[in-house]
């Protein structure tokens, strides 16, 4: 099991690796967009290329995170039912959740897609759009975006039968179950609650005592 779980954490690290350059790919988008934007406002000028580059950059995001939002466990769980289920119970479903839908899924999309992309690739097809790019990078995608999901899934399977014998903590509890939303939501809240008391307490403080004297 021990080596099980560090062939886990090496894929942990990869996904991770990846949704950082991901975060990068996200801005590189926006950069693109803003400046393809003023230069068709500013000089009535326009590329192909530059548009499609920004789906190309899109897909990228989509398909290669997906593995990373797994490893954050990003990916929408039906919380008000989940949070009445026990430990066990949770990690069981993801068991049977990572085993009859995630790899099969992951399997035959990525069988699908390869010939795809080695179809563009062979035959160098280009984009039908006067100026715009070559199709394989955006095929290539696909495959490797499953491919990181059922590396990934296999990393959680690892992890979920290791609670369910004792060797870890729940993977899937405390905050590894919430969004990275659902916890700064949280965390505002708990800020607001103490600034509320802190103001409450100085308020207090500073208000004088105007008791009738005896």
């Amino acid at each position: 099991m021990q080596g099980l779980l560090k062939l886990s954490k090496g894929i942990d690290a990869l996904n991770f690796k990846v949704g950082q350059l991901v975060m990068w790919l996200v801005l590189a988008m926006t950069l693109i967009s803003a400046g393809n934007a003023i230069v068709r406002k500013a000089f009535d000028m326009s590329s192909n290329a530059l548009l499609e580059i920004q789906w190309y950059l899109f897909a990228a995001v989509f398909m290669l995170g997906a593995g990373s939002a797994f490893l954050k466990n990003a990916h929408v769980r039906i919380d008000f039912v989940s949070s009445r289920l026990t430990a066990r119970t949770r990690n069981w479903i993801d068991i049977g959740g990572i085993l009859l839908v995630l790899f099969p899924m992951c399997i035959l999309l990525m069988k699908l897609s390869w010939p795809f992309f080695m179809n563009a690739y062979t035959s160098g097809e280009m984009s039908q759009n006067a100026g715009g790019l070559i199709r394989w990078p955006a095929y290539i995608l696909v495959p490797i975006g499953f491919a990181l999901l059922l590396l990934q899934g296999c990393s959680e399977l690892v992890k979920r039968f290791a609670f369910l014998r004792g060797a870890i903590d729940d993977p899937i509890g405390g905050d590894a179950a919430k969004s990275d939303d659902q916890i700064a939501a949280e965390r505002l809240e708990r800020e607001l609650a103490e600034r509320l008391a802190v103001e409450k307490a100085t308020a207090s403080a500073a208000t004088p005592n105007t008791a009738p004297k005896a």
